[in-house]
């Protein structure tokens, strides 16, 4: 089939009720995503051939019992399968061979987000969409909106980035009125700003930009202008962070469809179309009739406080999901009584222990500088456990700015190299170890033994590494999980506190 008449067919294809019979189709990856879309092609009718670099036997059991085709990584038959479209799972560089190829050949590339905007019809007319990114904060105000709008009585769910495939959420029996999308920047890559497969959300927000995945985009305009997708074709609403002049700035580029607003968000006294902070009070100036002249009271800080969302960078989480949720008509009432029984996610700022004066706290997910900066601002005097894959990203800015309130720092991760040079350059005078533990299972144990030998009553000792945890665990949540291990073995004297730990040097001493 010609270029032209692929790119025609394809471009057909913009609901369930289309026909998807026979499309070949390569899916790129075979993760939580890339199993949900060979899933859902498959249920569509559609050719699939899925590869990847690596599969457990259970997915490929899983393919099997669909009906798709596993190749692995590197010996996949491009010519001879002659695929109609790729779709590509979040993360493939965009140098991947089969993307090169689909290039090259002019085979359009999907992402798993436009597959899931073209086929959202599934069960009649589809949910809203609530669109969430940001640097930091994605995975919190996600949660934050879906436990509001369910508090209200919609049906509503967390869905994208968080953990489960919009796919499988669209394919639920039961269905949503709304789905609240977490979207990586990998995610809007992939995602186009205009013709038949782009988003058009109800409401969407970037939460904040701060350099981060540098090593996939290539520069930090270019994630930016990725973050800065997820505003076009906004319906209702689209949400900025008023301290963050780069989110408003996206907003300003963003083709948006007639009557959407912009709403600022912020911890600083909100003017008309905001929300913001006066006082102890969280204040709606966006969602009344006299916002000009008058302001709506939502929530207090005190209240904030007993749900565990009083520290400044959940304040704004916080913000940003009641912009979100008032743009789509949720009621004042309404908001303030969902705020009260919510509760925060695990490895998010989570205090995990308390002894002796001493708090420790599992901030794992705490994925990138910008994400450990919000951490380590909430905490007066901290041992820092810090380190790990650093995606291209420079964490001297972050070591600078906290120098004042460390007590000394613990270095894991494979590569400390650039985290110890940074606290040579910028802290000196801070007390540095380095764990030079290679088995995962030790690497927590001895951290936590070394942070706790330098903190005192008053200390915090913080595991915000500032960077992804896929050089030595399995994910944020295994990190989080096995340091909240450690430190209960640490205190309780358990088998988590490794006696025949090597006793902890200087970093850089050998």
């Amino acid at each position: 089939m010609g270029h032209a008449l692929i790119v025609a067919r394809i471009d057909d294809l913009t609901s369930w009720h289309s026909d998807w019979t026979g499309l070949r189709v390569v899916v790129l990856g075979l993760g939580v995503t890339g199993f949900s879309v060979a899933d859902t092609l498959v249920e569509l009718g559609a050719d699939v051939l899925v590869t990847a670099a690596k599969a457990s036997d259970e997915r490929l059991q899983m393919l099997a019992v669909i009906g798709a085709t596993f190749v692995q990584d590197g010996d996949v038959d491009l010519a001879s399968f002659d695929p109609e479209l790729v779709v590509v799972s979040p993360g493939f560089p965009v140098g991947h061979p089969v993307l090169v190829w689909a290039a090259e050949a002019g085979v359009p590339v999907w992402g798993d987000i436009e597959l899931a905007w073209r086929v959202r019809d599934k069960l009649g007319d589809p949910a809203d969409w609530i669109a969430v990114t940001g640097t930091n904060g994605k995975t919190t105000t996600v949660q934050l909106v879906a436990h509001l709008l369910e508090s209200s009585g919609l049906r509503a769910a967390a869905v994208g980035n968080i953990g489960v495939p919009v796919l499988d959420a669209i394919r639920y029996p039961a269905g949503f009125d709304v789905l609240v999308v977490e979207l990586s920047s990998f995610q809007l890559h992939w995602m186009p700003r205009s013709g038949p497969g782009a988003m058009a959300p109800a409401a969407s927000v970037v939460l904040n930009v701060a350099e981060d995945h540098l090593d996939f985009h290539g520069s930090p305009d270019a994630y930016a202008r990725a973050k800065g997708t997820v505003y076009f074709n906004t319906r209702l609403a689209c949400v900025y962070n008023r301290a963050d002049e780069v989110t408003m700035h996206l907003v300003e580029e963003a083709d948006v469809q007639e009557g959407c607003r912009a709403i600022g968000f912020g911890l600083d006294t909100p003017g008309p179309s905001d929300i913001g902070m006066v006082d102890d009070l969280i204040l709606d100036r966006a969602f009344l009739a006299d916002r000009h002249r008058e302001a709506l009271e939502l929530t207090t800080h005190g209240e904030l406080a007993e749900a565990g969302l009083s520290s400044p960078h959940m304040v704004a989480n916080v913000l940003a999901a009641v912009a979100l949720v008032r743009a789509v008509g949720m009621r004042a009432e309404s908001v303030r009584a969902g705020l009260a029984t919510f509760r925060v996610d695990h490895h998010r700022t989570e205090t995990v222990a308390t002894a002796d004066g001493v708090v420790w706290v599992d901030d794992s997910k705490a994925t990138n500088p910008h994400a450990a900066d919000a951490a380590l601002t909430s905490f007066p005097s901290v041992v820092w456990i810090v380190g790990g894959l650093l995606k291209g990203v420079d964490i001297a800015p972050l070591v600078l700015a906290h120098r004042g309130r460390l007590r000394g720092a613990v270095v894991i991760g494979l590569n400390r190299l650039p985290v110890v040079e940074a606290f040579g350059r910028h802290a000196p005078d801070v007390p540095l170890f380095e764990v030079d533990a290679t088995d995962t299972d030790t690497v927590m144990p001895h951290a936590v033994r070394i942070a706790g030998g330098m903190a005192s009553q008053g200390d915090t000792v913080l595991m915000a590494p500032a960077a992804a945890s896929m050089d030595q665990f399995v994910d944020y949540a295994d990190r989080g999980d096995r340091f909240a291990r450690a430190v209960r073995g640490y205190l309780g004297g358990g088998s988590d506190d490794d006696d025949s730990a090597p006793t902890p040097h200087p970093a850089g001493a050998g």
